[in-house]
């Protein structure tokens, strides 16, 4: 079999294997479903990087192999997942497509840019990344869910804060702005508050 495997692209290709699953919950009607999907695809990308790291006999090519994988996989878990998701629970009209086409498109480029800025990094030195270029597509794991839960809140309101929210997510995917590299602490922030959405989701 073609390509490279190991402990960080394996955990790649399940929270791959979680958003593909999610997008036929959202389609078929069961949205709670898709959004723990969502944040299961969420908590794999958080861990697939920190193993990736741990793992100090890996090839350049097995190194450049890991950031395409990643990436390719981060467009469809973070890219396209939330934008079909979206269009599930009602984003529809020139303004709904427009923010999905926009949301997906800035997470294209930001996943590009880093593909070409992480691999140059990797060959010049072996310091660990302290800061991300705009806001990490991961990021929608949270949001997206979150954003949900005001559903209950604001029902005829619900598709503009889901527009809102994803228009603006797309224009900090893209923006020139430092975000400090998810730390130890950020990690436990993420489940934590993966826990309580989905206790929020499944039991309240």
């Amino acid at each position: 079999m073609i390509g490279f495997y190991n402990h960080s692209v394996i955990l790649t290709y399940i929270g791959l294997a979680s958003a593909v699953i999610g997008m036929t919950q959202a389609l078929g009607g069961h949205p709670k479903i898709a959004l723990a999907c969502l944040i299961i695809a969420g908590g794999c990308d958080m861990f697939d990087g920190k193993i990736a790291r741990a793992m100090k006999n890996r090839t350049e090519d097995e190194k450049r192999f890991g950031i395409q994988i990643d990436s390719l996989c981060d467009l469809i878990c973070f890219g396209a997942f939330p934008a079909i998701m979206g269009y599930a629970f009602g984003l529809r009209g020139i303004v709904g497509t427009g923010v999905m086409v926009l949301f997906v498109l800035a997470a294209v480029i930001r996943l590009g840019y880093f593909n070409v800025v992480e691999e140059r990094r990797q060959q010049e030195t072996d310091e660990v990344r302290k800061y991300y270029q705009g806001l990490p597509v991961t990021s929608i794991a949270i949001l997206f869910p979150a954003a949900y839960l005001l559903r209950g809140y604001f029902p005829d309101a619900f598709v503009y804060i889901l527009e809102g929210v994803l228009l603006l997510v797309a224009v900090l995917f893209v923006a020139d702005i430092k975000v400090p590299k998810p730390g130890n602490k950020v990690m436990v922030l993420f489940f934590v508050l993966a826990a309580a959405i989905l206790l929020k989701l499944f039991v309240f």
